[in-house]
């Protein structure tokens, strides 16, 4: 197979769609040009040649007349129509390839949808200039934008064949780069998506206001914010550090305020003065923000939990 993609300034969602492209298709040849002869002998076109025709091969969109979006409304740039035609089976790939795991079609397709809307269509948003950034100020596309060379390269390079092996070898690294992000991506939702059914099983306590994993690792947030409504703290076993935290929490994935705080007078307080105020002899830390704090033992984590609960139920009085 023959990849092609415009050389010069790379962006992006020509990096995003290839490193998709080369997933897929390992051992593929990848070629960096302009030139009309080699685009339309490819077998697949990204971010170049003036044509989206998906079962084709191309994937441009700078053409004129082109409208493709997203149902909100999000341009479509190369990354997205890529990710849009690829994405599904670019996901299972990987799924099965780095965490063992064999996703549904259906499953996949909606790990796909997930990655673009977290990430894909700011790529895109980037490219066609609605966005600085993908997302925030140093965002991603900044970063791979940083790929590039820049002014110093060029004038130590020239503007020749030097100057765009340097360009190529630099657009492989941010391939590279792009790689191992959609990898942790898919990595990290496979590893959600797996531990549903051991959260929906960890042991409530206190009246179904404390819940306890056994495995701190497990990702636990999205399912006790739509399942448990009545959980407030989280108690987890760190088995690398092999203590006990307890965890407030989040009223959302994009907030850090928790349906309860731990205690005021644990802030900061670590060791011997937070086991003072405490009474647990075991207890190691609080967080000056108040969203974690540690225990050795499960006994005084627990402790702890309950002192949180009653400070909790003490403000409500």
């Amino acid at each position: 197979m023959l990849i092609v993609t415009h050389s010069g300034k790379f962006h992006a969602d020509d990096a995003w769609a290839v490193a998709v492209m080369l997933i897929l298709n390992p051992d593929a040849e990848l070629v960096r040009t302009r030139d009309p002869a080699v685009i339309a002998a490819a077998d697949v076109v990204i971010d170049v040649g003036g044509v989206w025709d998906a079962p084709a091969g191309r994937f441009d969109h700078h053409q004129k007349g082109f409208e493709g979006a997203r149902a909100s409304g999000v341009p479509y740039a190369s990354a997205g129509l890529v990710w849009r035609e690829h994405g599904a089976r670019c996901v299972a790939l990987l799924a099965e390839r780095h965490a063992g795991h064999q996703l549904s079609e259906e499953g996949a397709q909606q790990m796909a949808y997930a990655i673009d809307s977290d990430l894909v269509q700011y790529l895109d948003l980037s490219d066609v200039g609605a966005a600085r950034n993908a997302p925030g100020s140093y965002g991603l596309s900044a970063i791979v934008s940083g790929f590039n060379p820049n002014w110093m390269d060029e004038q130590r390079l020239g503007y020749g064949a030097a100057a765009e092996s340097y360009r190529t070898d630099q657009f492989r690294r941010a391939v590279a780069l792009l790689t191992d992000i959609m990898t942790n991506a898919v990595k990290y939702r496979v590893g959600a998506l797996l531990a549903v059914e051991q959260v929906r099983r960890a042991q409530v306590l206190e009246n179904g206001r404390v819940l306890f994993l056994n495995n701190g690792a497990l990702p636990w947030s999205a399912i006790v914010r739509k399942e448990m409504p009545k959980v407030l703290f989280v108690i987890s076993y760190n088995l690398a550090e092999q203590r006990h935290m307890i965890h407030t929490v989040p009223v959302s994935a994009e907030s850090f305020d928790a349906r309860a705080d731990l205690p005021e007078a644990w802030a900061g307080l670590r060791d011997a003065d937070l086991a003072a105020v405490t009474g647990v002899p075991d207890a190691g830390f609080c967080h000056n923000g108040r969203f974690i704090a540690a225990a050795k033992s499960f006994e005084g984590i627990l402790a702890m939990a309950r002192q949180a609960l009653a400070d909790v139920d003490a403000q409500a009085a």
